[in-house]
C-alpha cells in the first residue's frame, strides 16, 4: 500500500482496473411512454381551457369528455372498424409501393452523377408539392376510384424516401467506399455490403417522413374521393361535417392523430435502435 508520505512521483500509476467505474445512468424505460402521454394531457387541458372560455357553443366545439365518450361509442360499432381497416389497407399498400419506387429511384440517382445532376432537384421539388395538387390530375386520369388515391399516396411518399436514400449515401464517409473497393466490392456488391447498411439510419428517417406524407395524402384523398359503398376514416370525417356532428368529427380526428403518433413512435424506436447499434448514441 502506498504510504501517505510517498511523493506523487513515486506513486504507482493506477491500473485501469483500479479506476472506479463511472456509475451508469439509471435506465428509465417509462420515460418513452410518459412523454407522449404528457403531450396528450397538455393537449386535453388546452382543449378544455378553450371550451371553458365559451368561444364557441358546445354543439360546435364539444369538450374532451364529450368527444372521448363519442369515441368510446364508435369503437363498439362494426362500421368503425371496417372504415379503419379500409384506411389502413390503403395506407400500407400505397406506402409499400412508395418504398419500392422511392428506394429504387434513390439508389439509381445516388449511383449516377448524371442522374443526380438531372433529377436530383426534381425529386426535392416533387417532395415539396402539396398532395392535394395531384388529385385533379389523378381523378382526370384514373377517375373517382382506388387508383386515384393510390397514385397520390405514392407521389406523396416516394420523393421523401428517395431523398432519405440520397441523404444517407451523401453522409457516408469516403473511407467506406475506398474500403469496399480495396476488399473487391464493386457495383451491386458495394451497395449491398457497404452503402445500404451505412445509409440505413438516414433511410429510416426518410421512411418516417415518407409515411407522414403518405398519411396526409391519404386523408386528403379520402376527403375528396368518395367511392360509393366503401367506408373509410376520411369520408366518415366528411360525413360528420356534413351532418354537423361535431363530437363524431372530432372523435375521428383523434383516431387519425393517434394512428399518426403510433407510426411515429415505431419509426423513432427503429431509428434509435439503428443509431445505438452503430455507436452513434449512448446506449
Amino acid at each position: 500500500m502506498t504510504s501517505p508520505t510517498t511523493s506523487i512521483s513515486e506513486r504507482r500509476p493506477l491500473d485501469p482496473i483500479d479506476v472506479p467505474a463511472r456509475p451508469r445512468p439509471t435506465r428509465r424505460p417509462g420515460r418513452k411512454v410518459l412523454a407522449p402521454l404528457l403531450a396528450v394531457v397538455v393537449l386535453l387541458a388546452v382543449w378544455q381551457g378553450v371550451v371553458a372560455t365559451g368561444w364557441r357553443p358546445d354543439y360546435l366545439l364539444p369538450g374532451p369528455v364529450t368527444v372521448l365518450a363519442e369515441l368510446g361509442h364508435l369503437v363498439t360499432l362494426p362500421e368503425f372498424w371496417a372504415a379503419m381497416a379500409r384506411t389502413l389497407s390503403r395506407a400500407l399498400t400505397g406506402f409499400a409501393l412508395a418504398i419500392v419506387i422511392g428506394t429504387a429511384i434513390g439508389l439509381a440517382t445516388a449511383g449516377s452523377a448524371l442522374l443526380r445532376a438531372s433529377i436530383g432537384s426534381l425529386i426535392t421539388g416533387l417532395q415539396t408539392m402539396p398532395s392535394v395538387v395531384w388529385f385533379p390530375l389523378a381523378i382526370l386520369l384514373l377517375g373517382l376510384g382506388e387508383g386515384a388515391i393510390m397514385l397520390v399516396v405514392v407521389l406523396g411518399a416516394a420523393p421523401s424516401i428517395a431523398n432519405g436514400v440520397l441523404l444517407g449515401v451523401d453522409q457516408l464517409p469516403p473511407s467506406y467506399f475506398r474500403l469496399g473497393r480495396v476488399l473487391g466490392a464493386q457495383g451491386w456488391t458495394l451497395y449491398r455490403h457497404i452503402v445500404i447498411p451505412g445509409a440505413l439510419p438516414a433511410y429510416v428517417s426518410g421512411l418516417n417522413q415518407g409515411w407522414a406524407f403518405a398519411w396526409r395524402s391519404l386523408m386528403a384523398g379520402e376527403l375528396l374521393v368518395v367511392i360509393p359503398g366503401t367506408a373509410a376514416l376520411g369520408n366518415r370525417l366528411a360525413f360528420a361535417q356534413e351532418f354537423a356532428d361535431a363530437p363524431g368529427l372530432m372523435a375521428y380526428m383523434l383516431v387519425i392523430l393517434i394512428i399518426g403518433m403510433i407510426a411515429d413512435q415505431i419509426f423513432s424506436a427503429w431509428s434509435r435502435y439503428l443509431r445505438r447499434t452503430r455507436g452513434l448514441t449512448q446506449a
